[in-house]
Formats: C-alpha cells, sequence, structure tokens
C-alpha cells in the first residue's frame, strides 16, 4: 500500500513538473506577441488611437472600458471646440506616445524579463513584462525601463492591463492614472 501511494505521488509530482514546464513557454509566446502588437499599433506615436477602432483583445475589459473612454471625451473636445466661437483653439488631444514613459516614444525596445505567476483571485494568470526602452533619435539618447502588467483571467488569453511608467521621464505613475487624469481634466 505505501509502494502504491509513493508510485502515485511520483507520479503527479512528475506530471505537474511538466505540465508547468510548458506553461510558461506558451505564455512568453503569447505575451511577446502581445507586446509587439501593442508598440506597433500604438508605441511611437498617438496617429493610431484617432484613425483606429480599439484592437479587441489586446487591452483587459478595465482598460479597454478607461481607453475608450478617453478616446470618446477628446472627441467630444475636438467637436466642441470646431463648434465654438473659437474653432481654432486647440481641444484636448492625448498626443505623444501615451504607451510608453517618454513623450516622443521610443526607436526601440526590448524585452528583458517575463514573470508569469498564477493567481486563485481571480482565477488565471498574470504577468509582469520588464521593457526596456530607448530613444536614439534623441541627444543626449535616451534609455528607461517601463514594466507591462497583463492578466489572464480564466485563460481567456493574454491581456493588457496596465503599464507602470519610468519615474524618471514620466508625468503620471501608469498607464490608467495618466487616462484618468486626461479624462477629469478633460471633462471640466
Amino acid at each position: 500500500m505505501k509502494r502504491l501511494f509513493l508510485c502515485l505521488g511520483i507520479s503527479m509530482l512528475l506530471t505537474s513538473c511538466v505540465k508547468n514546464e510548458k506553461r510558461p513557454e506558451n505564455a512568453d509566446a503569447e505575451i511577446t506577441k502581445k507586446l509587439e502588437t501593442l508598440y506597433s499599433t500604438y508605441g511611437k506615436s498617438s496617429d493610431a488611437i484617432y484613425s483606429q477602432p480599439v484592437i479587441k483583445d489586446l487591452f483587459s475589459p478595465d482598460l479597454e472600458n478607461t481607453f475608450q473612454e478617453a478616446i470618446d471625451v477628446s472627441k467630444a473636445d475636438i467637436d466642441k471646440v470646431k463648434k465654438s466661437t473659437h474653432p481654432t483653439d486647440k481641444p484636448s488631444l492625448m498626443e505623444g506616445s501615451i504607451f510608453t514613459s517618454l513623450y516622443e516614444g521610443y526607436t526601440t525596445y526590448k524585452i528583458k524579463t517575463i514573470d508569469v505567476s498564477e493567481s486563485t483571485k481571480p482565477i488565471g494568470s498574470h504577468a509582469d513584462v520588464t521593457v526596456e526602452l530607448e530613444n536614439s533619435s534623441v541627444t543626449p539618447k535616451i534609455t528607461w525601463t517601463d514594466t507591462v502588467h497583463l492578466i489572464n483571467a480564466l485563460d481567456s488569453g493574454w491581456k493588457v492591463d496596465n503599464i507602470n511608467f519610468s519615474g524618471k521621464t514620466a508625468t503620471a505613475k501608469d498607464l490608467k492614472t495618466s487616462l484618468q487624469n486626461f479624462i477629469s481634466v478633460t471633462k471640466k
């Protein structure tokens, strides 16, 4: 009987080890693909924000709603200014590279680390990705590190949930705070 329990215990241990070894590799590939989409679409300029719909399945529902609200508030301000007695005034716009710490954006980026963790509240996984960004089009060249937080609730796929900005170049601590500040200032 002891041997049976010993064999079952060893087989369960080996099975769990095999599953854990495969999961990070798949997670890393999917996370890397999400970051490529994020940075290629939104990383360098805010032009894509106004010229196309928000990419589905890139952002968590919370971040997508906040992002869409910021876009809607900005578009409403653009219309308000156009219809005002001063149509040449500048409306509230999300300008620059809003998904990075530096207004001017980046020229290159490199994923430094991907830290995937399981979560029970809510059920799913989350990942913190350290991204080193560089802007070599300015003198002197600027290098900084942002941390992208992704979630994968109930295996629904990895989604960007927030970006913690570098303290040395950003005006806000993270993307959600930056978007919420923009919304509150624009609504006034």
